[in-house]
């Protein structure tokens, strides 16, 4: 297949992209809006059942996507160059598999053609988290779940 027929996501580098292109990649999964605890000694990254208060739980997008940093100081902005650099992304996110070369599952609504495909196949949070508002700091660890299917 030649480059005019290819989709973007296959021709272009994730720094080759423009902003449309950039944000058309994020699946929806919401998986990045957790709250990940980091243990101080080994630098590992636990996740939680807890998601940041500007989600929406129902659509698993950001309620106040523009302003979300003013908001969530601690908020994450992706760019090509920090991909590498996030361990912590799930192994599903679009945007570590391209860089790592690796295609777009089947259920990624650039591939399935809907955007609810990522929800109705489970690779979403939607429907599993609560509000990081709603619980106490010191009780954040009894959040604490793995989302690949491991033990925590």
């Amino acid at each position: 297949m030649n480059d005019a027929v290819r989709p973007f996501w296959e021709t272009k580098s994730l720094e080759e992209m423009n902003q449309q292109e950039w944000e058309s990649l994020c699946d929806g999964c919401a998986k990045c809006c957790l709250l990940k605890l980091e243990d101080e000694d080994t630098g590992d990254i636990a996740y939680t059942r807890l998601h940041c208060r500007l989600l929406d739980e129902a659509t698993c997008r950001c309620s106040n996507y523009p302003e979300r940093k003013r908001h969530v100081p601690d908020c994450v902005i992706l760019t090509p160059q920090s991909v590498s650099e996030l361990k912590w992304m799930p192994k599903t996110c679009a945007y570590r598999l391209l860089h790592e070369g690796k295609p777009l599952p089947d259920w990624h609504h650039l591939i399935s053609q809907s955007r609810a495909t990522v929800h109705a196949e489970g690779h979403s949070i939607q429907g599993m988290t609560v509000s990081e508002d709603t619980v106490f700091e010191e009780d954040q660890m009894d959040w604490i779940v793995d989302w690949e299917g491991n033990e925590p």
